[in-house]
C-alpha cells in the first residue's frame, strides 16, 4: 500500500485485527465500541489528575522543581517497565486479564494520593499510575479494536486515540475545580476517580472480547522490548520520530506548566492550571477528527510542525512574559502530540496483524515515552540551576529540532508509507 492509497481513514487501530488471531469477533453492538474505550479513558483521567496538586504538595512538603519532574518521571518508569510485559501478555492471553489487574493497581494508586503524606507516597503513587497506563495503552488501545471488528476501523482508530487524550486532558480539569471548590482537596479528587475506575472495571467484565489464540502472537520471552514484525520497523521509526517530540512537549506543560503559569499570571490557582491542561488536550482530540480523511503523511508531517511551532512559541513566552504566546504553546503541543500519535498508530496498525497489535501498540509508546521522561526532568533540574527562562529555552530548542527531524523523515518517507 503506497501513501496516495492508505490514508488514515482506512488505517485504523488494528489493520489486521480479524485477519490473523485478534480476539474480537467484530459482531460487537455499536455501543460496546464506545464503551470499549471508557477503561483507557478513565486510567488515563488519573495518569494526570496530580498535575494541578502539584503546587499544593510542593507548598507543603516544600520540594524544588527538580523533585517536581522526577515525581512526574516516576510515572514515566512505571510506564515503560509495564510496557516490557503487557503487550506480549495481552496478546497471548487475551485483554481483561491484563486490564482487570490495571484497573486494580490505579484503585491502588488512588488510595496513596489521596493520603500521601511526603515525596515517598508520591513517588509509589506515580509508579503505580504509571504501570496501569503501561497497560491500558497496550491492552486496552488493543481492546477498542478487538471489539469494533475489521469492518469498523476508522471508528476504533479515532476512539482509541481519543480516549487516551481526552481522559489525559480531563482529570487535571476535574481535579482543579474539585480541588478548588470542595473541603479535603487531595481525598475528594482521587474518591472521584476512584469511583471512575470502578465504572471501568464493570465494563471490562461485560466487553465482548474472546481469548486469543497463540497462533501468530509471537514467540520469544514474556518480558521483552516490545517489538514489531519483520516489514513494520520503518512504520515504527518514523511513527516515533513525529510521536516522541508531541508527547514530550505535552508532558512538560503538565510538570512544569503550573510554574510558568504561576511566573507568568502570578496565580498558584489549580483550576487555571487544570484549564490549561484540558485546552491541550481537547486541542490533541479535536485535532484527531479534523485530519481524519487525511493521508497518513500529512497527518504526520503536521504533527511535526505544529509541535515545533509550540516550542518556539513557549521559548517566546518565557522571553516575553506573554501568556498569549502561553496558550499558543499549549494547543500546539497537544495538536502535535495528537497527529503524531494518530499517525503513529495508522502506520502500525496499516501492517501489523491482530495477534501483535499489543505489542506494536507497546513499542510505539516505549519510543515515544522515553524521551517524554527524560528531557523534561532534565529541563527541570537546569530550570532549578540557571533559571525558569533559561531552562525552559534550551528545552524549546532542543524539541523544535528534534521536530523538524521527525517531520523531515515524513516527508523523505513518500510513497513507502503504508
Amino acid at each position: 500500500m503506497t501513501e496516495t492509497t492508505g490514508d488514515v481513514r482506512a488505517a485504523g487501530v488494528a489493520g489486521a485485527a480479524g485477519a490473523a488471531g485478534g480476539d474480537g469477533s467484530g459482531d460487537a453492538p455499536l455501543r460496546w465500541v464506545w464503551l470499549a474505550a471508557w477503561p483507557v479513558t478513565a486510567v488515563f483521567v488519573l495518569s494526570n489528575a496530580a498535575t494541578p496538586l502539584y503546587v499544593l504538595w510542593q507548598r507543603e512538603m516544600g520540594f524544588s522543581k527538580g523533585t517536581l519532574t522526577v515525581v512526574f518521571a516516576c510515572y514515566i518508569a512505571g510506564l515503560l517497565g509495564s510496557l516490557l510485559v503487557c503487550g506480549v501478555v495481552s496478546d497471548r492471553l487475551g485483554r481483561k486479564p491484563v486490564l482487570l489487574p490495571a484497573l486494580g493497581l490505579a484503585l491502588v494508586a488512588c488510595l496513596v494520593f489521596a493520603t500521601a503524606g511526603g515525596v515517598a507516597a508520591l513517588v509509589v503513587a506515580r509508579l503505580c499510575t504509571g504501570v496501569a497506563v503501561g497497560a491500558v495503552v497496550s491492552a486496552g488501545m488493543a481492546a477498542v479494536t478487538d471489539v469494533a471488528g475489521p469492518g469498523r476501523r476508522r471508528l476504533a482508530a479515532l476512539l482509541a486515540s481519543c480516549a487516551m487524550v481526552f481522559g489525559a486532558g480531563l482529570g487535571p480539569l476535574l481535579a482543579g475545580v474539585l480541588s478548588e471548590t470542595l473541603p479535603g482537596p487531595t481525598v475528594t479528587v482521587f474518591a472521584v476517580e476512584a469511583v471512575l475506575l470502578a465504572t471501568a472495571v464493570v465494563v471490562v467484565l461485560r466487553m465482548p472480547v474472546r481469548r486469543p489464540g497463540r497462533a501468530g502472537a509471537g514467540a520469544g520471552t514474556w518480558v521483552r522490548v516490545p517489538g514489531v514484525p519483520r516489514g513494520a520497523g520503518r512504520q515504527l521509526a518514523l511513527g516515533v520520530a513525529v510521536f516522541a517530540p508531541g508527547i514530550t512537549a505535552t508532558s512538560f506543560v503538565l510538570s512544569l506548566g503550573p510554574s510558568l503559569l504561576s511566573g507568568l499570571l502570578g496565580t498558584d490557582s489549580r483550576i487555571v492550571s487544570g484549564a490549561l491542561a484540558f485546552a491541550m488536550f481537547l486541542s490533541a482530540t479535536g485535532v484527531q477528527f479534523a485530519v481524519r480523511r487525511l493521508r497518513r503523511r500529512t497527518v504526520l508531517v503536521t504533527g511535526a510542525a505544529a509541535t515545533a511551532l509550540g516550542m518556539l512559541a513557549l521559548v517566546t513566552a518565557v522571553h516575553a512574559g506573554s501568556v498569549p504566546a502561553l496558550a499558543a504553546a499549549v494547543l500546539l503541543a497537544g495538536a502535535g502530540q495528537g497527529l503524531g500519535q494518530l499517525g503513529g498508530l495508522s502506520l502500525l496498525n496499516s501492517t501489523v496483524p491482530g495477534a501483535r497489535l499489543a505489542e506494536a501498540n507497546a513499542a510505539l509508546s516505549v519510543g515515544g515515552y522515553l524521551p517524554a521522561g527524560l528531557l523534561p526532568v532534565t529541563a527541570g533540574y537546569l530550570t532549578d540551576a540557571v533559571g525558569l527562562t533559561t531552562g525552559t529555552t534550551a528545552f524549546g530548542v532542543t524539541l523544535a529540532v528534534l521536530a523538524v527531524c521527525g517531520g523531515g523523515l515524513a516527508v523523505a518517507a513518500r510513497g513507502r508509507v503504508g
